[in-house]
């Protein structure tokens, strides 16, 4: 009896042990899953800001250092590539500026031995507003605008506008985004905003 009671003792106790130890594993996986969605979070939020998509109307001011010929600045056409001299046509929508870079430099290799190629974007392709605006239209983009900024530039909301709501849509994108509108809602280059009519 006593042999038996001592077993069930036993049991009971390993049974704890082996619980507490598997609520702390999953606490601690919880933990780290919690650390990796956040991590995730700021690298996708920082992607949206270093990772632009070149597009027709933007445009580039390409050095390449030695060759002064090469040198200058070059927009993105409709089609999306730009005239450049000795290669001719080169692909750009759709590239982030290191891949153009890339692109350009292999092109240029036929020409020039290692070649040492930079590129920046001069000026970015304009945004276009319309909507519930005094001014709708297509205007140039500046650094870090704001649904608040663009509404501005294009002389204010009418008495009619939602303020609690903007519909924004990306230049590579088929459909507008309904968004809720801050101080900070940001606008992209090439970024269409409408600002939709009250419900009264």
């Amino acid at each position: 009896m006593s042999s038996t009671l001592e077993r069930s003792r036993r049991s009971f106790i390993l049974a704890l042990g082996v619980g507490a130890a598997t609520v702390l594993l999953s606490s601690r996986a919880r933990a780290a899953d919690g650390d990796a969605t956040a991590t995730t979070t700021t690298a996708t939020a920082a992607d949206g800001v270093d990772n632009y998509h070149l597009g027709a109307g933007d445009q580039l001011r390409v050095t390449v250092f030695g060759e002064p010929d090469l040198t200058g600045n070059y927009t993105v056409g409709s089609q999306g590539s730009i005239s450049y001299p000795l290669v001719g046509e080169v692909e750009a929508g759709g590239l982030t500026i290191p891949e153009f870079t890339d692109r350009l430099r292999t092109a240029l290799q036929t020409y020039i031995r290692q070649p040492n190629v930079s590129v920046e974007v001069a000026n970015y392709r304009p945004f276009f507003i319309l909507g519930e605006v005094q001014r709708p239209g297509t205007y140039p983009y500046s650094a870090n605008l704001t649904v608040q900024n663009a509404v501005a530039t294009a002389g204010g909301f009418t008495y009619r506008a939602n303020r609690g709501r903007v519909f924004i849509r990306h230049a590579n994108e088929s459909q507008e985004r309904s968004i809720r509108l801050t101080s900070s809602t940001p606008v992209l280059p090439g970024d269409t905003v409408r600002i939709g009519e009250r419900f009264f």
